[in-house]
């Protein structure tokens, strides 16, 4: 029983960090990458679509990025996605074939997306901590059942707080390598 509470716990904290991985990709560097527009959603035949799946999606060059919708009629919407995104870019269309260019990034601007880094790795301690704290409630309920030993809670709450920190310095270099990225030239 303590094992299944300490697998979830784990599990569930191996997907914080995933989901602080993606979050993190979506953070703009002074690189293209597909992955900036790929969360967008575009009004396809009154219905909203991921860009992924009425568009392709691909990388020019080191700053700009070519979308290529498969229909000539939702260029416009795919423009109006773009636009209406917080990414702060604008769209040149030509035929059917929109190009994004991803201006360099200032000084001032890496810095306010570096505190913005900071502030998901805290968002994602935090939900690490609560998974913890979740794991040793679970631990201390089977003890009032009388179907656990002190002894076993003791090593399963040292356990589980072994996790937690193995977790939250997964999420700090996770944090530290979006760093070393935004503020690389």
């Amino acid at each position: 029983m303590i094992n299944q509470i300490k697998q979830d716990a784990q599990t569930r904290m191996a997907k914080s960090i995933e989901a602080l991985r993606h979050t993190l990709i979506k953070v703009r560097t002074g690189r293209a990458s597909p992955a900036l527009v790929e969360h967008l959603k575009v009004n396809y035949y009154g219905s909203d679509m991921p860009l992924s799946q009425v568009a392709t999606v691909s990388v020019s060059d080191a700053r700009s990025l070519i979308i290529t919708p498969w229909e000539k009629q939702i260029v416009g919407a795919v423009e109006k996605a773009i636009l209406a995104s917080d990414l702060g870019l604008t769209p040149n269309t030509a035929g059917t074939t929109i190009r994004l260019n991803l201006p360099a990034l200032t000084e001032e601007r890496r810095k306010e997306l570096t505190k913005v880094v900071h502030s998901e790795g805290e968002d994602a301690k935090v939900a690490i901590r609560n998974i913890r704290r979740d794991a040793n409630q679970q631990v201390k309920d089977l003890l009032k059942d009388k179907a656990v030993t002190e002894d076993e809670v003791r090593r399963a709450e040292e356990d589980v707080q072994k996790l937690t920190d193995k977790a939250i310095k997964d999420v700090d270099e996770v944090v530290k390598a979006k760093e070393q990225e935004l503020m690389a030239v």
